[in-house]
């Protein structure tokens, strides 16, 4: 371990780690339910994938400071980062499929920014793991995008928000962001939200999708919260939370 890390640093990874949390349990729920049996395979891989990406990320918050029983759930649902997007069950596989390429996307662009020696070699790790989840995700998508148009456009309008605070506000730029100013990363806020934007203007290119169904000048900085990176005080159910700590199994087992 190098030096501490600002508490700015410790929240940005909090929430990459809870959003790839959150994440893996939505996996799970639909590694089942994929339309061909190739969707369920790449699911329950990708499922397992985020599932180590968690374990290397909350070591290295239980490095600095963070208790590894809080990191792995022994805590209430208002105190998870993930996402805001995550915090429900999906109504569709089409859904499903947008959000997750949202999140991905997102927490993969947060991590690859990240330049600090405690990073050396695991940003790439996780790299390359999420490039075979993106082009997985991606082709899904565009397939969906032509046969799915208008439930593809809910899930953007729907999920894009939430995304984006996750990223944060569009008032980050290089001269104001406090983790390229203490080096911590090497890209503001400002410029992954334009090569975000810019992956799925990419992705759509061809399709009938029209991405400016979302709003993608959130979240207000004002009503912003940085440590949990998202607006509102919305956040995952308990019930979800007992599943992530195995509290049915942990009775089952006593029954």
């Amino acid at each position: 371990m190098t030096e501490n890390w600002s508490d700015d640093a410790v929240e940005y990874v909090q929430a990459i780690a809870d959003t790839k949390l959150i994440l893996s349990h939505r996996y799970a729920e639909w590694m089942l339910s994929g339309p061909v049996l190739e969707d369920d395979i790449a699911g329950a891989s990708a499922a397992q994938d985020e599932i180590g990406h968690v374990r290397q990320l909350f070591e290295k918050l239980s490095s600095h400071g963070r208790a590894l029983s809080w990191l792995q759930g022994d805590r209430p649902p208002e105190e998870f980062a993930n996402a805001a997007c995550l915090d429900d069950e999906f109504d569709s596989w089409v859904e499903f499929v947008t959000v997750a390429d949202l999140t991905e996307r997102a927490a993969w662009y947060l991590i690859d920014s990240i330049v600090h020696d405690d990073f050396t070699g695991l940003g790439e790790r996780i790299g390359q793991d999420e490039y075979f989840h993106l082009e997985h995700l991606d082709g899904s998508l565009e397939r969906h995008a032509d046969e799915n148009t208008e439930e593809v456009e809910a899930a953007l309008e729907a999920a894009v928000p939430g995304v984006l605070a996750f990223i944060g506000p569009a008032t980050l730029d290089a001269d104001s962001d406090p983790l390229v100013q203490s080096g911590f990363t090497d890209r503001s806020v400002v410029d992954v939200r334009d090569g975000f934007k810019a992956q799925y203007e990419s992705i759509f290119e061809d399709t009938d999708v029209d991405i400016s169904v979302a709003d993608w000048d959130v979240p207000d900085s004002d009503e912003w919260d940085s440590t949990r990176r998202r607006v509102g005080e919305g956040h995952i159910r308990s019930e979800l939370v007992d599943a992530l700590t195995g509290v049915k199994n942990a009775e089952f087992a006593r029954a």
